[in-house]
């Protein structure tokens, strides 16, 4: 299974890519996983969305050729960041590629609530007539790593909380099942 990964943070070091750095290591048995470079994306512009700049071809060709998405966002006043926003209005113009496209949303953040709103606003997005993905359904499926600080190892390492990793493990194995679903 090919799995293109979406991180709404463009911070190296941010909790969300040590979160998607340890999935595409931990998972590799599982899937093979590609961390998509979104913060290469101009800004959305609908008076080239017909004819977009090679970069977005070339990200939007990604998001179709791949079996599933994962999008991993940090919360950013109650929602998602504008990069992870901007990336997903380019999917949903001229060639929409996110239509009926297996999405799993998650987040990390130092907060109690992990990225809970963030989330809920994602999956707004993400069932918008233009993107039309087929979202992992919510009720056990959340993902939301919160104190992030907490189970993450140092300042640059992966996730190495065990019962975060346990719960990440089953959660995993239900979006395989999900998408293989159809």
């Amino acid at each position: 299974m090919k799995v293109l990964t979406l991180v709404g943070s463009l911070r190296k070091e941010s909790f969300n890519r040590r979160l998607a750095e340890t999935m595409q290591e931990r998972y590799q048995d599982k899937f093979e996983m590609e961390i998509a470079d979104i913060g290469a994306l101009p800004h959305f512009d609908q008076d080239v969305e017909l004819d977009p700049p090679a970069v977005v071809k070339e990200f939007k060709q990604k998001v179709l050729d791949a079996d599933a998405i994962i999008i991993v966002t940090p919360e950013y006043n109650w929602s998602v960041p504008g990069v992870l926003k901007n990336a997903l209005d380019w999917t949903s113009r001229g060639e929409k590629v996110m239509v009926g496209k297996p999405v799993f949303p998650l987040g990390a953040s130092m907060g109690m609530a992990g990225t809970l709103r963030a989330q809920i606003h994602l999956r707004q997005i993400l069932v918008a007539p233009g993107v039309s993905a087929k979202v992992l359904p919510p009720g056990g499926n959340e993902v939301l790593v919160n104190f992030a600080q907490q189970k993450f190892e140092g300042e640059s390492g992966g996730l190495i909380d065990g019962p975060t990793l346990e719960f990440l493990d089953q959660k995993v194995d239900a979006f395989i099942g999900f998408v293989k679903e159809g």
